[in-house]
């Protein structure tokens, strides 16, 4: 672990607005120590309003631009998010597989947008479950996304257990975090499974608009927390914490779901 250098590679979709995908992923990453690269599969046009546009980055692209990072700059941890379609999906697979040298995969299954738009085509579910599931060190899904992976029923914690054991004892991840957000109460409540064991993370739900890209930014703290050396546990609930306050320290832009204050901790150290 002393050898890890905070590298991580983030292949996902560019968020025009800069409030998730690509653009969330390196503010995260940069602010907590690491250092950021990206492999872009997909440019959206959107805003805290919506997305309104999808255009795919052709697969040599995608791939292309993993090979150009891993051969020189290498990575500690590979961190996975929106990836489209089940091309998309193959061929990060075959990449990792081929140059990841088993690197830690951090795993966003990115469905849908905080807007509701669809971001994953119906037949890369399956791919990502058969696939990247079973190579994850982590899968991060909220709870729809871990009813499609699951084909289960999540809705409340006894869910949340049910699938995380599905996701890990059948379907093969090191480890599973199911979100609580999407489900009904005051309390939020995360579960970790892990070959160790389970925790379940919870507090109280934060009344706020800044709710766009919660998912990324949950994610990509969690991978650079463990490209720096971090236990799976430790990384998840140090970056649930920095999410917790980068909710908090939200600048209110948008009309929408609006952002979050990814820079929270520079601007702590700034001021002391």
């Amino acid at each position: 672990m002393s050898g890890r250098k905070g590298r991580v590679l983030i292949v996902a979709g560019s968020d025009s607005g800069g409030g998730a995908g690509i653009q969330a992923d390196i503010k995260t990453v940069t602010a907590l120590g690491g250092y950021a690269m990206t492999a872009i599969t997909a440019v959206t046009v959107q805003n805290t309003l919506g997305v309104s546009g999808v255009h795919a980055v052709p697969i040599d692209i995608v791939r292309g631009q993993i090979e150009a990072v891993i051969s020189d700059l290498g990575a500690d941890a590979w961190k996975l998010g929106m990836l489209g379609s089940a091309e998309h999906v193959r061929a990060v697979s075959d990449a990792y597989e081929t140059f990841s040298n088993g690197a830690t995969m951090v795993l966003d299954p990115v469905m849908v947008a905080k807007g509701g738009a669809a971001l994953l085509a119906d037949d890369a579910v399956e791919l990502i479950a058969t696939q990247l599931v079973p190579r994850a060190t982590i899968v991060t899904p909220n709870a729809p996304e871990a009813a499609r992976l699951t084909d289960m029923e999540v809705r409340d914690l006894a869910g949340q257990i049910d699938a995380a054991e599905k996701l890990v004892e059948e379907l093969g991840a090191h480890a599973a975090l199911i979100k609580g957000g999407h489900i009904d109460g005051d309390i939020i409540r995360d579960v970790l499974l892990t070959r160790e064991g389970y925790r379940v993370f919870e507090g109280p739900r934060i009344a706020t608009q800044a709710t766009h890209g919660t998912g990324c930014t949950l994610a990509s703290a969690i991978a650079a927390y463990i490209a720096q050396g971090a236990s799976i546990e430790q990384a998840v609930e140090r970056a649930r914490a920095y999410l917790i306050e980068a909710i908090r320290h939200a600048p209110g832009l948008g009309q929408g779901h609006q952002p979050l204050g990814h820079g929270w901790p520079l601007a702590s150290k700034a001021n002391t």
